[in-house]
């Protein structure tokens, strides 16, 4: 795989780290810890799925770790709107939330094609 020599160097897993960042300090003064603790893990995710791919060093490996990270993109879009919905991030934030994701979503589908069209 020759687009990078380990998963730090990948754009799309330094803008997850970065997000997951966001989504944990967005989430710090949440007290509905069960809440809290499935988006953080969905945040997570997204970026362990992207690393677990990348070590595995197939593209067909690879190319499914990003389905999964897409996936749990999708969780975290679906779950910032109960957020907002539950009054436990205001619009704005939850709004922003959702754009990030939507974008790193379409990002992470971009570079799928490019995996699979190699």
């Amino acid at each position: 795989m020759p687009f990078a020599e380990k998963f730090e160097d990948l754009d799309i897993w330094k803008e997850s780290r970065r997000l997951n960042k966001q989504i944990y300090s967005s989430f710090e003064a949440c007290r509905d810890y069960s809440f809290r603790d499935q988006i953080r893990r969905a945040a997570l995710s997204v970026m362990n799925n992207i690393s677990e791919g990348f070590e595995r060093r197939t593209v067909k490996d690879f190319a499914h770790f990003l389905d999964l990270a897409k996936g749990s993109a999708g969780e975290v879009r679906s779950m910032s709107y109960a957020a907002e919905d539950l009054r436990i991030l205001e619009k704005d934030i939850a709004c922003t939330l959702r754009t990030d994701y939507e974008t790193l979503s379409r990002r992470i589908a971009a570079f799928q094609k490019h995996l699979r069209k190699d």
